[in-house]
């Protein structure tokens, strides 16, 4: 069973983002970036898979600038078998991530496609639903656990209610949640190993995808500061200015 497992390289999620002055975007420069924390546990899952047995190939994609290989890297000293980089300086929308994530599985031919539910920096939880519609796969969001039984896939996956499980025929698709697992620490035997991996650089145009985009940022700002509280005598007190101050009651 091959499984693909799309990554994109974000800003570290230790780091606090700062708006550009002009309010265009958030600021890049000298900032340290780092794989999406969700995309990290989906190729986790992955390794698992194939650490079982039941996998017998990963491909770790991303699209975005040339810096982006240290990213794939990283899946590939995680344990992922091979990448794929579709190179692209400016920022794709996700439509058009799906749409390239399409070509790549028309071309690859994988049994599931594992990917992280969001990117931290756009928040948007978009592209998986996307790409099995796109595909016309079935497909399990936010999953929390992930089982392979033949030709088939049990998910459970966090509601608010509790905890569905789903079962699904493969080929899927799959976003990772938070609780699905806890990735590991690559060891420097397997990051100098990642080096020597293949890893093959491809353009936009070879997938015929047209990223002139339908999205316009028209600002971007930090949020307001968080003003401090107060305290209040008793229990009338305090509904009084739920009442007329803040407006909720």
């Amino acid at each position: 069973m091959k499984v693909l497992v799309p990554v994109k390289r974000v800003i570290d999620y230790n780091v606090k983002a700062r708006v550009k002055p002009d309010q265009t975007g958030v600021d890049l420069a000298n900032v340290k970036m780092s794989m999406n924390p969700f995309c990290e546990i989906a190729v986790e899952e992955a390794v698992r898979l194939k650490e079982k047995g039941i996998a017998t190939e990963v491909v770790a994609v991303s699209i975005g600038p040339a810096q982006a290989q240290e990213t794939i890297r990283t899946a590939l000293a995680i344990g992922a078998d091979r990448g794929i980089l579709i190179q692209s300086d400016t920022d794709v929308e996700p439509l058009e991530v799906a749409k390239l994530l399409k070509a790549v599985v028309e071309e690859e031919k994988p049994d599931l496609v594992l990917m992280g539910k969001q990117a931290i920096d756009g928040d948007n939880n978009a592209v998986g639903q996307m790409l099995a519609a796109l595909l016309d796969w079935p497909q399990a969001t936010f999953a929390s656990k992930v089982e392979v039984e033949g030709d088939k896939v049990k998910v459970t996956r966090e509601v608010d209610g509790g905890l569905q499980t789903l079962e699904l025929d493969l080929p899927a698709v799959i976003t990772a949640d938070l609780r699905l697992n806890e990735p590991r620490y690559a060891s420097l035997p397997n990051i100098m190993k990642a080096k020597k991996k293949e890893l093959a650089v491809k353009a936009v145009a070879d997938y015929g995808v047209d990223l002139t985009g339908h999205l316009k940022v028209l600002k971007v700002t930090e949020p307001p500061k968080r003003v401090a509280g107060v305290k209040v005598e008793d229990a009338a007190a305090l509904v009084a200015k739920l009442t007329t101050e803040a407006g909720v009651i």
